[in-house]
C-alpha cells in the first residue's frame, strides 16, 4: 500500500517541505503517484544536516598509517595468492562494480561505463573492467559474483547495454544490478528543490551509499546464501585495476585485517588523490583538498613521506564489519553544488554557480570505521589508470597509453 496524500501532507509538514506539493493538482494519476512514491521513499531526517554543516566536518588527528610496500609483497607474493585463491575458490569474494555515474566529462551523455576508448577496434570501459575480472576466473577457475551499482540517471542504458554485448563474455546469472540510493538536494536554507513539477531535486548518495543501497536491493540474501565473506569495491573509471586480485585478498585475509585498500606511491605530494592515514587510532583517508602544507611535509620513523601512499578507489571489505558499521549508520556529508531547479513560475533554471546542497556518504568513511585496514601498494603504470578527462591528466589518452603499455590492443 502505497503513501496517501494526506501521510504525504503530514510528514512534509514534519519537515517543512509542503512547498513539494505546489504542482501536484496539474499532474496526471501516474505523475502523482509518483510523486508520492519518491516522498514516501526520500530520508527526510537528513536535510537538518546542512544547519549543523560545521560540526560534521571536524576530523580526528591524522598520524600515518604504514602501507605494505611492493618489497613486502613480492617477497610473500606466492603465499598470499594461494591464501586469495582459497578464498576465492571457496566462493568467499564477491566483487562490486560503482558505475553510477555518466559520461559527462568525456563528452557524452551515455553511463561512463558505456564509453569506447578503442581506436582501430570498439573497446569499452565495461569490457576493459570484465576483461581484468576474466583474468581471476581463469586464475581460480571460479566465476566471481559480480554487483553492478547503476542510478536512476543510467540503470536501463547500463542493462540494455551488458545484456546486448552478452556481458562481454562473463556469465549472465553472475552479474546482479542495483540502483544507488537517491539523496534529495536543497537550497541554503533547506528546502527542498523541485526539479520537475512532479519530482523533487535529488542526486545518488555518494560513493560510500552502495553497500546500504544494495542491502535495499535485497541482495545481501545472495550474500548471505553463497557465502560471500568479502567484497572487492572498485570505481568504473580506472580500466586497469585488478579486480578480486588474489594476492591482494590474501594479503588482507593473512594480515587479519577487515579491510584492504589499494594504494600507488604519489606523484607529487598534492596529487590529487586521497592519502591513506589514521584518524584518532583508525585507519582513515585524508582528501586531497584536506592535505595540509604541513601533512604534505610530514617524515615517518624512516624519513619518507608520511602521506605517501594515495587510494585508487579499489577497495577489499569484510562483510560482517559491513553489516555492522551500515547498522550504525555512516557520517553524511554536505556539499556545495550546481542544483537546477524549477523557478517561482515553474521554469528550468540552470544554475552557473552553486546555489545548495547535496548529501553523500563517503567511501572513506567505510574505511574509518572498519577496525583496521591493509594499504596495499600497486605498481601504478600497472594498475591505475583513471579515465575522468576527455584529454590530458587522468584522461582517455592517458589510459590509452597505459594500456598500449600493459599489452592491450586498441
Amino acid at each position: 500500500m502505497s503513501m496517501t496524500l494526506a501521510q504525504a501532507k503530514e510528514k512534509l509538514e514534519k519537515y517543512g517541505q509542503e512547498h513539494v506539493l505546489k504542482y501536484y493538482d496539474t499532474l496526471s494519476s501516474a505523475g502523482q503517484a509518483e510523486l508520492l512514491e519518491q516522498i514516501e521513499g526520500s530520508d527526510m531526517d537528513i536535510l537538518a544536516a546542512c544547519k549543523h554543516q560545521e560540526e560534521l566536518l571536524e576530523r580526528g588527528v591524522i598520524t600515518p598509517l604504514a602501507a605494505m610496500e611492493l618489497p613486502e609483497i613480492e617477497a610473500n607474493r606466492e603465499s598470499f595468492t594461494a591464501t586469495g585463491i582459497e578464498a576465492i575458490q571457496a566462493g568467499k569474494v564477491g566483487a562490486v562494480l560503482l558505475a553510477g555515474g555518466m559520461g559527462t566529462r568525456l563528452g557524452s551523455d551515455e553511463p561512463k561505463g558505456v564509453y569506447n576508448i578503442g581506436i582501430s577496434r570498439e573497446l569499452y570501459i565495461f569490457q576493459c573492467l570484465v576483461n581484468n575480472l576474466m583474468e581471476v576466473v581463469r586464475q581460480t577457475h571460479t566465476w566471481i559474483h559480480l554487483f553492478v551499482m547503476t542510478s536512476d540517471k543510467n540503470h536501463e542504458a547500463t542493462v540494455k547495454f551488458l545484456k546486448a554485448h552478452d556481458f562481454f563474455g562473463y556469465k549472465g546469472e553472475y552479474v546482479h544490478f542495483f540502483q544507488q540510493k537517491m539523496a534529495l538536494a536543497v537550497d541554503y536554507e533547506g528546502k527542498v528543490y523541485l526539479e520537475e513539477k512532479g519530482k523533487m531535486a535529488s542526486s545518488p548518495n555518494g560513493n560510500g551509499g552502495w553497500f546500504i543501497s544494495l542491502k535495499e536491493a535485497g541482495l545481501l540474501d545472495l550474500i548471505h546464501a553463497e557465502g560471500i565473506a568479502w567484497l572487492n569495491a572498485f570505481a568504473v573509471d580506472n580500466v586497469l585495476q585488478k579486480i578480486a586480485d588474489p594476492c591482494f585478498v590474501g594479503a588482507t585475509i593473512q594480515k587479519e585485517c577487515v579491510a584492504g585498500a589499494k594504494v600507488v606511491a604519489k606523484v607529487t605530494p598534492d596529487e590529487k588523490v586521497g592519502a591513506i592515514c589514521l584518524e584518532d587510532g583508525r585507519p582513515s583517508i585524508v582528501e586531497y583538498y584536506d592535505m595540509t602544507e604541513e601533512l604534505m611535509a610530514a617524515k615517518d620513523a624512516q624519513g619518507k613521506p608520511a602521506y605517501h601512499f594515495g587510494v585508487i578507489l579499489n577497495y577489499l571489505f569484510n562483510v560482517e564489519e559491513l553489516e555492522r558499521i551500515v547498522a550504525q549508520s555512516l557520517p553524511l556529508h554536505v556539499v556545495e553544488k550546481k542544483i537546477p531547479y524549477l523557478d517561482e513560475t515553474g521554469a528550468l533554471i540552470k544554475p552557473q554557480t552553486p546555489n545548495g546542497y547535496k548529501f553523500e556518504n563517503l567511501i572513506l568513511d567505510m574505511i574509518h570505521q572498519m577496525g583496521s585496514c591493509l594499504p596495499f601498494e600497486v605498481v601504478r603504470e600497472k594498475e591505475f589508470a583513471p579515465i575522468k578527462n576527455k584529454t590530458g591528466i587522468d584522461s582517455v589518452e592517458s589510459a590509452r597509453e597505459l594500456l598500449r603499455q600493459n599489452g592491450v590492443a586498441l
